[in-house]
């Protein structure tokens, strides 16, 4: 038809996203290997601390060379998608469900989708809320393709509190963050599969609030908050943090923390939410930006 807008090669975008898939789960984020090298040159040598990083390092190695999942919890699948208007929603969901079958089968993912309610594993990780899709629109003409994956124990980590919390001392103000922030902490040792990253939201509601916080995980570590104030708070926690001398599996030492990542949302008067969204170290994530003629012009983060 005269004016139609060209549209995607659906088996183009699917071979995309399957390597997409791919590399989210055999290969760690250059921000991230970075960050694990750093704790092992800050561990004491023969320490515990010192051997887990290693162990990690060498896990990242051999995944990568072997092409095989960084953990056994290939976790929840978790994709953000920024469509242009070349890029129908139903194409991309049907192409990626595609893409997620044949990683299951291929291996990349472990049988990870279990029905809630008869307890039944699909055996494909497609069912009701799986994967998690969130559809946005592009701000320019290329399609932008951002994946997580969350294993179940650092899930399990993820904390919300409600100020004030009378528990810890946490006021309805930042210092009562702060306390949320070492709390969770501590309440993850030796669970959350640690040194870990924290994703948090100050405010909104209870689902907005741990929405925004996993949000947040999609920064890479090293760059710098745009509000001064929340940038002074992650930095004080990333240091206090290293300071609780729980380390890398809960083992002891300096590295209990690669990052933390401080978004907010506004609150109604009668609620203040601090949601804290926990991730390993197998910080698994990977995007790509992909024009309508199927060629991908950079992979987000691998460099």
């Amino acid at each position: 038809m005269p004016g139609k807008k060209p549209g995607v090669d659906a088996r183009v975008l699917q071979e995309n996203l399957l390597e997409l898939i791919r590399r989210t789960s055999t290969q760690l984020p250059g921000d991230v290997v970075r960050a694990v090298h750093k704790g092992i040159r800050r561990e004491k040598k023969g320490s515990s601390g010192r051997y887990a990083l290693e162990v990690i390092r060498d896990n990242i190695i051999m995944a990568k060379e072997k092409s095989q999942p960084l953990c056994q919890d290939t976790g929840v699948i978790i994709c953000y998608a920024d469509l242009p208007d070349w890029c129908d929603e139903s194409v991309f969901r049907k192409a990626y469900e595609k893409a997620v079958v044949k990683a299951t089968k291929v291996g990349y993912l472990r049988q990870n989708s279990v029905d809630s309610i008869t307890g039944k594993n699909s055996g494909t990780n497609l069912g009701p809320g799986s994967p998690s899709f969130h559809f946005h629109p592009a701000k320019g003409k290329s399609l932008k393709v951002r994946m997580m994956l969350k294993g179940g124990g650092c899930e399990n980590s993820s904390i919300q509190y409600s100020l004030p919390d009378n528990r810890i001392g946490a006021g309805r103000d930042l210092e009562g963050v702060r306390r949320c922030l070492l709390d969770a902490l501590v309440q993850a040792q030796g669970k959350g599969c640690g040194p870990g990253i924290l994703g948090v939201c100050v405010g909104g509601d209870r689902g907005s609030g741990y929405i925004a916080a996993k949000e947040t995980l999609f920064r890479m570590l090293d760059d710098k908050n745009e509000n001064p104030t929340l940038a002074k708070l992650e930095n004080l926690v990333l240091k206090e943090g290293n300071g609780l001398n729980i380390g890398p599996m809960g083992f002891g030492g300096e590295t209990t923390l690669l990052g933390v990542k401080i978004t907010h949302r506004n609150r109604v008067p009668a609620s203040f939410f601090v949601s804290v969204a926990y991730m390993c170290w197998a910080f698994r994530r990977n995007g790509f930006m992909m024009s309508n003629s199927g060629r991908i012009s950079r992979w987000l983060y691998e460099s």
